[in-house]
């Protein structure tokens, strides 16, 4: 036999070593394992210890496959290729003594072509009142090739067998004889079953071995709740960096301001390197200068006249300062300290705007608190930029210190694990009024800046498409996301996913010109999991939104992106291209007053807008017609693409009647208009009827044959209805010749469309909504804690196993009746959609189009749905 005909499945076998082995050995030697608890018509081969009273071996036994013993497979593997089955083939021994294979009689029988199954010829009425149970008869009966129906039986069919359970009046009533369940072991055994002492019941028949009562699931829920709120508690930005920056020898504590008169006088005879170089000399662990020093030297720093060398030695200083006196192991005085000096020295309002203008500077943006020395400097330009890292470096510190208890073993003695009153990432970017939420004002300031930047760094590095400045304010935002969901996640996790929602749904909405792929870097360069996940759901909801494909609100869950998200993929694949996406953005939305770039670009669209606007675009007569309505009448092809090229234009606006651009141009024959309508994305509704008037049928009550066919072309057969008054439209046509012509044209369209099926019409947006769903995957298997990312140790990995047992026994609706915890819910549905991927299901959900894309992350999606296969396959494997 054929290795490629080799394709397995194991019953009975709850040895997790020995199944292992015998899966290795089974792809060791080429062949294929189908993994699931039901049985698959697929397979070849059925793996069973001895005979056995389940689904997996009656359905082989009546479809007529081999089933053979473990030991065909180990033998095989030693031999270094398949053996013939016949020496392994299942066999007992009846009280003769002689050997009897229950197997065979069937599995010959199906080989020589003398039947197609056990069941051949066999129409069933099947009533069975349990679902599940209904479901396995169903497909028992269907692998030895019945033709199963459910009550009541179709009115062509002459029913053959009524098979009941339980047998009652109702199921004695059909014109054919009633017969119990277990009629289908002693057709498929007769009088051998009582020597195989197989003689089965109907409960027996579909009996498993069940591992939790009903009265155990609430304890399963209480496992699950605990896994996901611990998951959902760990730190996602751990800092080692930061792991020296805390000596237990010395307490921060007694840290003192120095005094360093020497270095006031040097400052006021304008001796700045000087100072800087004292202030260096002089810096140890608890020891710091006087913020008036360094605020005098952040100033001269500030004016423009300081050399690159001053400039980068005040960075170091600064660095070195946060190294040796970190401001969260020590009191709040040394929290006031930093905040005292990292302000603007003249404006004096706080750290954000000090940080805020050291962006904006960055990004070359004449709104600052005051006026800096432009046109912008490259060394300041340099320094506003280490400002802002040291900044990140200054906020990292602070969430190191409350996110630090992974590293409990290597600190014996710690600081504070929570910030005191006094925190700086508090008191920069939240108010006392806005701490309940996450998305306060300087929040808000700076996901627009970071989308400033990624603009900026976009039109410098068009060709890489890479970002820089946003990389480093992304890194800012994770962290500051990660401190306020630490400090209200344990009071209200509702307030936590209710601000996580609403930070992401802003940036998706202010970021939305931005081009496709630079949106895929900015979520690329996100840090925490957590913030990636909620960026790169928003995101890809958004870019489906504007492309005509609306997703569920619903929470997000493996779920939802398999049967929601991965069909989407094919409507981006065949959107249109928007040359806005390709040039870089455009809009106003993402910026602020004063940024100069934006501005002309803006200023520059505008005006290239109102000079391409026809004259008249607003105007509608007293017939409700627009301008594109009276174009498309006149045959006015110039200004209809003036119109159709403009931004927003609704190529489907009716007038008071109802009609359509496109049945006007149809109507009065204007057929340069109906091709560039036709041309138009989004496309124009071809079958849409006023009166039972439909496009094509105004073309052909009008005699317009040459515009039927160009309609027919593009869209085919599916024009060729019936409209609303009964008729169809070739009935409209009266020459036979006129309606083979027709009937060719719509042949041609029906190929059109399934070539365009197949066609990438936009391989940009595919591969960022396939970039971003890879992202999102991959991100939920790091929050939720899925199968793949666990290692066999792990306790969440015998929770995952105990969830697959009980969806093995129960439907998930039975396992998770009268739980309270949604997301426990929703951990269970992810599992259960883990095991439907095992067994192939919902591979109709990935267009034709996405799974033969070469693209770079099309293929890497693909990979990563096959390793959640792979995943389930597993899980059901070890079972």
């Amino acid at each position: 036999m054929e290795s490629g005909k080799h394709i397995f499945q194991i019953s009975g076998i709850k040895n997790h070593d020995k199944k292992r082995s015998l899966i290795k050995g089974i792809y060791k030697l080429g062949g294929k394992y189908i993994g699931g608890s039901v049985y698959k018509h697929t397979s070849t081969h059925l793996i069973i210890p001895q005979v056995l009273s389940s689904e997996k071996f009656l359905a082989a036994c009546a479809a007529g496959k081999w089933v053979v013993t473990p030991d065909y497979v180990l033998d095989s593997v030693k031999n270094g290729s398949w053996l013939a089955e016949g020496p392994y083939e299942v066999a007992i021994f009846t009280s003769s003594s002689a050997a009897f294979y229950p197997v065979r009689q069937w599995r010959e029988k199906v080989s020589k072509g003398r039947i197609t199954g056990a069941f051949q010829g066999w129409r069933v009425l099947l009533m069975v009142q349990e679902p599940t149970r209904r479901a396995m008869f169903k497909r028992l009966l269907k692998a030895g090739r019945a033709e199963v129906y459910n009550c009541p039986p179709p009115t062509y069919t002459s029913i053959t067998h009524v098979m009941a359970k339980p047998v009652t009046e109702k199921s004695n009533s059909h014109d054919a004889p009633c017969y119990p369940v277990s009629h289908i072991v002693q057709h498929l055994f007769g009088s051998n079953s009582m020597d195989m002492n197989f003689n089965i019941t109907d409960d027996q028949l579909v009996k498993k071995k069940t591992l939790f009562h009903d009265d155990n699931f609430s304890h399963l829920e209480a496992d699950v709740k605990s896994f996901v709120t611990k998951k959902e508690e760990r730190p996602r930005l751990c800092f080692l960096e930061f792991l020296g920056y805390h000596d237990p020898d010395r307490p921060h504590s007694q840290a003192i301001v120095a005094d360093l008169s020497n270095v006031s006088s040097m400052i006021e005879c304008g001796l700045f390197n000087e100072a800087l170089d004292s202030i260096r000399s002089d810096a140890f662990p608890g020891l710091l200068p006087p913020a008036t020093h360094l605020i005098s030297l952040l100033e001269y720093a500030l004016q423009g006249d300081a050399t690159a060398i001053f400039l980068r030695n005040f960075h170091e200083v600064m660095v070195n300062l946060l190294l040796i006196n970190p401001p969260w192991w020590g009191p709040s005085s040394v929290k006031k300290y930093y905040a005292q000096v990292l302000q603007c020295p003249q404006c004096k309002t706080g750290l954000w705007p000090f940080l805020e203008t050291a962006i904006r500077y960055c990004l070359s943006s004449s709104v600052t608190c005051h006026p800096l020395p432009g046109p912008s400097l490259p060394t300041l330009v340099q320094f506003h930029s280490d400002m802002v890292a040291f900044c990140l470096k200054l906020f990292q510190g602070e969430l190191y210190s409350i996110s630090s208890g992974d590293f409990a073993l290597l600190q014996p003695t710690r600081g504070p694990s929570t910030p005191t009153p006094g925190s700086l990432l508090y008191g920069t970017f939240w108010t006392v009024w806005e701490r309940s939420t996450l998305l306060s004002r300087a929040v808000k300031q700076l996901t627009q800046l970071i989308v400033q930047a990624a603009t900026m760094d976009f039109a410098e590095q068009e060709e890489k498409q890479k970002v820089y400045l946003a990389d480093t304010l992304l890194h800012l935002l994770s962290v500051l996301v990660e401190f306020w969901c630490q400090q209200h996640f344990r009071l209200n996790q509702c307030l936590v996913e209710k601000g996580l929602k609403d930070l992401s749904e802003h940036f998706a909405v202010i970021s939305q010109d931005l081009s496709p792929a630079v949106l895929v870097e900015l979520v690329g360069c996100v840090r925490s999991s957590r913030l990636r996940l909620v960026m790169a759901d928003s995101i890809f909801r958004n870019l489906c939104c504007r492309n005509d494909f609306t997703v569920g609100d619903e929470p997000l869950s493996l779920k939802k992106m398999v049967r929601s998200y991965l069909p989407a993929l094919g409507t981006l694949a065949q959107s249109p291209s928007d040359a806005r996406h390709e040039t870089g953005p455009t809009s106003h939305s993402c910026t602020s007053p004063g940024t100069s770039r934006m501005q002309n670009l803006l200023e520059n669209e505008t005006s290239s807008e109102k000079e391409n606007t026809p004259r008249g675009l607003n105007r509608v007569n007293a017939a409700g017609e627009t301008l594109l309505h009276r174009a498309c009448k006149r045959n006015q092809v110039e200004t209809v693409l003036q119109i159709l090229a403009l931004p927003g234009t609704d190529v489907n606006v009716k007038d008071h009647a109802g009609w359509t651009p496109l049945h006007e141009a149809c109507n009065h024959g204007s057929t340069e208009c109906v091709e560039a309508l036709l041309h138009h994305r989004p496309a124009p509704v071809l079958n849409g009827q006023v009166g039972g008037v439909s496009p094509l049928r105004d073309a052909l009550l009008n005699g317009h044959m040459d515009i039927a066919k160009i309609l027919l072309e593009h869209a085919g057969s599916v024009l060729l209805q019936t409209d609303g008054d009964g008729q169809a439209s070739l009935d409209l046509v009266s020459t036979p010749g006129q309606r083979e012509e027709l009937l060719r044209s719509a042949q041609v369209g029906d190929s059109n469309r399934r070539n365009r099926a197949t066609e990438v019409l936009n391989l940009p947006l595919l591969e960022a909504g396939s970039c971003l769903l890879g992202h999102l995957i991959v991100s939920y298997q790091l929050e939720r804690g899925l199968p793949g990312l666990i290692q066999p140790s792990d306790k969440p990995h015998s929770l995952v196993y105990k969830l697959v047992r009980a969806l093995e026994t129960h439907s998930l609706q039975k396992v998770t009746t009268d739980w309270t915890d949604q997301r426990a819910v929703r951990l269970v549905e992810d599992v259960e959609t883990l095991l439907e991927l095992s067994q192939g299901k919902h591979q109709e959900q990935v267009s034709v189009v996405v799974k033969e894309c070469k693209g770079e992350s099309t293929v890497f999606l693909m990979k990563i749905l096959e390793s959640l296969r792979s995943c389930g396959e597993a899980l059901v494997a070890d079972l």
